[in-house]
C-alpha cells in the first residue's frame, strides 16, 4: 500500500466498496466478514484472507476469534510445506528484449533435501510473449496495458521454463526469512491467488512484487523506498542484499552453458554427430557400437544429444512422440557406457559483484586540436563499453542515456539516447543466433555536424571463442535534420573480454545514403575496471562530416570517468 491507496486493482480482493481507497473502511469490513454468519467452510472469508486472519487475531489478541475448517488450504500447505526463502535471478536472455533485465522470483523451500521439489511464487504479465508482437508488447508493458498475476508452481517447472528452454543461467540466494516469516508471506500468497493488478514494465513489475511480499514477510524492511521510476531486477536483489538479507548463494548453470561445454569436449571429426542423433539421421546404438570412437567421446557425443533434445522440444521443434523415442533410446545406451564424472563448468562472476546500473560520467579530450569535456548520465543499464563483469556477453541496454559536450567552440549534446538495445549472440554448433541491435534517439554519427534524430536497426552474425568475440551487422537506417534522410550501413568489429578488468571494443562502418553520400565512422575503446562501480575508458571516435558542402574528418580522443551507483 502505498499511502492509503492499494496498489492492488482487483476489487475481489476488497471487503469494502471503498476499500482500494480507505483502510478504515477495509478494516471494519474485513471483521464483519469473519465474524459473519457464513459457512465457515473452504469459500469462507477466513480460509481466503488467512494473511488478514491471522495478523487481526494477532493484535487483536483474538483468542475468541472465529474458526473455519480451511481443508483446501491446508491441502496446498502441507504440500508446499514453507521453512525458509530464496530469491531467484534468472539472468538476462540473450535474444529478448522484454528478458534482457532479467527477471526474479521467489522459491518457498520445504523439507525436502532436493530443492527441484520445492515451489516457486511468480508474478508476470498475463501475456503471450510468443506470439505477441514484441513491439505490441513493449508498449503495452509501458502503459499498464496487461494484467500481473501471481502463480504457485513446482520450482523444476520454472527451471525447464528459465534455465533450459530461454537459456538463461539461475542465481539462487538464499534468504535469512524465519520459518514464521516465510509462513507469513505464504498465507499471502494465498490471498492473492485469482487476483490481478495492472503489470507496469518499469515499475510494479515482477520484481517489485517480489519487493512486496518480503516486506510482507518481515514488515521491518523498507525495500521499495529505494526504487522510484525504475525497478530493475538485478538492482532489487543488490538491495536485498544491502538490507542484509542474503546468506548464501548456489549457480545453476543454463542448457546453452552445457552444451557450449560438450562443444569444447567434443572431437572435431564427431561434432555434428549430436546433431544428426536428434534428426534420426543416426541411431544412438551406432555410436554405442562404433568401435572406432573411444569411450569418453561416445559418452560426450550421447550426452550432449540428450541435452540438445531437450533444448529443442522445449522449444517445440520436435514432437512429443518423436522427443520420448529418442531421449528413451539414447539415455539407454548412454547408462550401457558406465559412470563418468560430472560436467564441469566454471562458476561465472556473480552477478551482484557487476556495476550498478546508474552510470555518471565525466572526461576530457581532444577534437580536431581543440580541448573538450565531456558530461553525461544514464539511468539504465549496460552498454558494451561498460564492463561485462557480471554481465551477460555481447549485450546492452540503455535508456535516457545523455552525454554533453563543452569547447571553446561550442556546447551541444553528443547523444540522447531514447533506447538502444543490442543482442550480439555468438553462433555455434548448437546455436545458430542472428545479432541484431536497434537505437532511437539523437546522436553525432551521421553526417551533419549538430546532433540529428535518428532510428536504425539492423542485424548480423557473430562469433566468439575464449579471448573475445567479432561480429559483422548490416544497419538500414533513417534520420531528420532539414529533411528525412535514409541509407545503410555495413558494420565489422572486435570485443576483447577474456582478461577481468580490461575491455576492448573496436568497429570500423560504412554507410551510404539516399542522396549519393558516404560515411566512414571508426569507434575504438579500452576499458579498465578500477573497482565494481568505476571505470576508465580511453576512446577514439573517427567520424566523415559534411562541412559547406565538402567531406571533412572529425576525430576525437578522450579519456572518460564512469562511476556506477
Amino acid at each position: 500500500m502505498n499511502g492509503n491507496e492499494s496498489e492492488i486493482d482487483d476489487p475481489n480482493f476488497f471487503f469494502a466498496k471503498d476499500g482500494k481507497r480507505n483502510p478504515n473502511s477495509e478494516l471494519n469490513a474485513t471483521l464483519d466478514a469473519f465474524f459473519s454468519d457464513e459457512a465457515k467452510d473452504d469459500n469462507s472469508s477466513i480460509c481466503k484472507f488467512p494473511a488478514r486472519y491471522a495478523w487481526l487475531k494477532e493484535k487483536l489478541h483474538g483468542d475468541n476469534f472465529p474458526k473455519a475448517e480451511c481443508k483446501e488450504y491446508e491441502k496446498i500447505l502441507k504440500r508446499v510445506d514453507p521453512k525458509s526463502t530464496t530469491l531467484v535471478f534468472p539472468a538476462a536472455h540473450i535474444n529478448s528484449p522484454a528478458s534482457m533485465f532479467g527477471h526474479t522470483f521467489l522459491r518457498i523451500n520445504s523439507s525436502y533435501n532436493s530443492k527441484l521439489l520445492s515451489y516457486a511464487i511468480n508474478y508476470a504479465a498475463d501475456a503471450n510473449t510468443k506470439t505477441e508482437n514484441g513491439v505490441v508488447f513493449a508498449i503495452k508493458g509501458l502503459v499498464g496495458g496487461y494484467y500481473g498475476l501471481y502463480s504457485l508452481l513446482p520450482y523444476y517447472e520454472k527451471l525447464k521454463e528459465y534455465r533450459d528452454s530461454e537459456q538463461r543461467d539461475i542465481w539462487e540466494y538464499d534468504l535469512n526469512l524465519t520459518q514464521d516469516e516465510t509462513m507469513q508471506m505464504f498465507r499471502h500468497i494465498w490471498e492473492m491467488n485469482g487476483t490481478h493488478s495492472y503489470y507496469y514494465f518499469f515499475t510494479e513489475n515482477c520484481s517489485y512484487n517480489m519487493l512486496w511480499l518480503l516486506e510482507v514477510a518481515r514488515p521491518s524492511l523498507e525495500l521499495r523506498k529505494h526504487f522510484t521510476y525504475q525497478v530493475i531486477p538485478l538492482e532489487t536483489v543488490h538491495v536485498a542484499k544491502a538490507a542484509g538479507l542474503i546468506d548464501g548463494e548456489n549457480y545453476r548453470p543454463s542448457k546453452r552453458k552445457k552444451l557450449l561445454k560438450y562443444e569444447t569436449l567434443l572431437k572435431k571429426q564427431y561434432e555434428e554427430l549430436p546433431l544428426e542423433l536428434v534428426a534420426s539421421k543416426i541411431s544412438a546404438k551406432d555410436i554405442k557400437n562404433n568401435s572406432s570412437i573411444d569411450i569418453d567421446q561416445k559418452r560426450y557425443i550421447l550426452e550432449s544429444g540428450i541435452e540438445y533434445l531437450e533444448y529443442q522440444y522445449s522449444r517445440g521443434e520436435i514432437k512429443k512422440e518423436n522427443y520420448l523415442g529418442l531421449f528413451h533410446a539414447m539415455t539407454t545406451e548412454r547408462a550401457k557406457l558406465g559412470i563418468t564424472k560430472p560436467l564441469e563448468i566454471k562458476t561465472p562472476p556473480n552477478p551482484l559483484d557487476g556495476h550498478r546500473a546508474v552510470r555518471a560520467e565525466v572526461g576530457a579530450g581532444v577534437r580536431d586540436g581543440d580541448f573538450i569535456s565531456f558530461l553525461g548520465i544514464r539511468p539504465a543499464y549496460h552498454d558494451l563499453e561498460d564492463s561485462e563483469y557480471g554481465f551477460l556477453r555481447g549485450t546492452q541496454i540503455e535508456f535516457l542515456n545523455l552525454l554533453a559536450s563543452t569547447s571553446t567552440k561550442r556546447t551541444k549534446i553528443e547523444d540522447a539516447t531514447i533506447l538502444s538495445i543490442v543482442s550480439i549472440a555468438q553462433r555455434s554448433l548448437f546455436f545458430k543466433n542472428f545479432s541484431w541491435r536497434t537505437k532511437i534517439g539523437w546522436d553525432n554519427n551521421y553526417v551533419t555536424t549538430d546532433p540529428t534524430f535518428c532510428f536504425r536497426v539492423g542485424a548480423g552474425f557473430s562469433w566468439g571463442d575464449d579471448l573475445g568475440f567479432f561480429y559483422f551487422m548490416v544497419d538500414p537506417l533513417s534520420y531528420f535534420d532539414d529533411s528525412f534522410h535514409s541509407g545503410i550501413g555495413g558494420s565489422v568489429g572486435f570485443n576483447v573480454d577474456k582478461y577481468e578488468n580490461f575491455t576492448t571494443n573496436v568497429e570500423f562502418t560504412q554507410r551510404i545514403y539516399d542522396n549519393g553520400d558516404t560515411q566512414k565512422l571508426i569507434k575504438a575503446s579500452e576499458g579498465f575496471r578500477t573497482s565494481q562501480n568505476t571505470q576508465i575508458v580511453l576512446k577514439y571516435d573517427y567520424k566523415d562530416k559534411i562541412v559547406a558542402q565538402k567531406k571533412k574528418d572529425e576525430q576525437t580522443f578522450r579519456l572518460m570517468l564512469k562511476y556506477y551507483f
